[in-house]
């Protein structure tokens, strides 16, 4: 038994995304040029993640158009899976970039350089407005929406990286220490790597088709086994079809003599109900086979 229900994201979302999107990309210009100007370098390492966000979220719109695209003869699910995709190359992108602004910063540390602390302060107090506004808009958009979520807590972050750098500003005013820039830096490179890995790592994960994070698949199969009538569950897969939706397919061997399909339903809604399992699929095996349907000699 299958099931297709399609989650696109409301106009508002994308709208938040597209505003968001054009705020940052305004922001990251702004600050490269400041950031040049007043030869902060932690300005321009904010840029860079700023420019990353950019990338993240015009990849994350994009990614919702294509997942509401239908099903074709050859891709029958679609393009969903372009969200695990688009997360796997910000990740990517972001940790690059994050790696040519650290190497600038141990150089800079061994040959510092004067910063003007007042456009510090400026430029930074404003991506405090930027990346908080940005962060206000995904907030209030889906919040059963993962890709969402993610990215509005990014961006909350990004509204705190701006206020360390603002806080640096005001440190040399008062201190005149050139070595607080660069290592500022590194400490923003340091926090955006953190922040990013287990992003990498998720959407690497989901690429690779194994379970998503927030699903015990000890307890999924469980219930299964739990079933009226089922005496063995084999042939089990939970995969993510795309940052927001989740699949499973199992065959489930019953002693039962007759079925029906009131019974499968009830399990694909507590599937749903319970562990947030939209795409089931279930093969019913009578008891009486003398071997279970398995695809493939390795099938589990």
């Amino acid at each position: 038994m299958t099931h297709d229900h399609a989650h696109p994201a409301p106009d508002g979302v994308r709208t938040a995304f597209l505003v968001a999107a054009g705020l940052n990309i305004a922001f990251v210009v702004f600050e490269v040029v400041f950031g040049f100007r007043s030869g902060s370098l932690a300005l321009l390492s904010d840029a860079g993640h700023n420019l990353g966000d950019v990338l993240g979220l015009l990849l994350a719109w994009g990614a919702i158009l294509l997942a509401r695209r239908a099903p074709s003869a050859r891709r029958t699910y679609g393009l969903r899976r372009s969200t695990i995709l688009a997360a796997l190359a910000n990740a990517v992108v972001l940790l690059i970039a994050v790696g040519a602004v650290a190497l600038e910063a141990v150089q800079r540390l061994r040959h510092p350089a004067q910063v003007a602390a007042p456009t510090v302060i400026a430029v930074a107090s404003l991506g405090i407005v930027v990346n908080g506004l940005s962060a206000w808009l995904l907030g209030r958009g889906r919040r059963d929406d993962l890709n969402v979520r993610a990215a509005a807590s990014h961006l909350a972050a990004d509204a705190a990286v701006s206020l360390g750098v603002v806080l640096t500003g005001v440190a040399l005013v008062f201190t005149h220490w050139l070595w607080l820039d660069p290592v500022v830096s590194l400490l923003v490179s340091a926090l955006i790597v953190g922040s990013t890995w287990g992003i990498l790592r998720e959407s690497l994960d989901l690429a690779m088709d194994a379970v998503p994070g927030r699903i015990d698949p000890a307890a999924v199969r469980a219930y299964l086994e739990a079933v009226p009538g089922v005496v063995d569950v084999h042939d089990f897969h939970i995969w993510a079809m795309s940052t927001t939706e989740i699949a499973l397919t199992a065959h489930l061997v019953t002693d039962r003599a007759t079925l029906d399909d009131d019974l499968t339903c009830r399990i694909a809604q507590d599937l749903s109900e319970r562990f947030g399992i939209v795409h089931p699929t279930i093969q019913w095996e009578s008891t009486g086979r003398t071997q279970p349907c398995r695809q493939g000699r390795n099938a589990p």
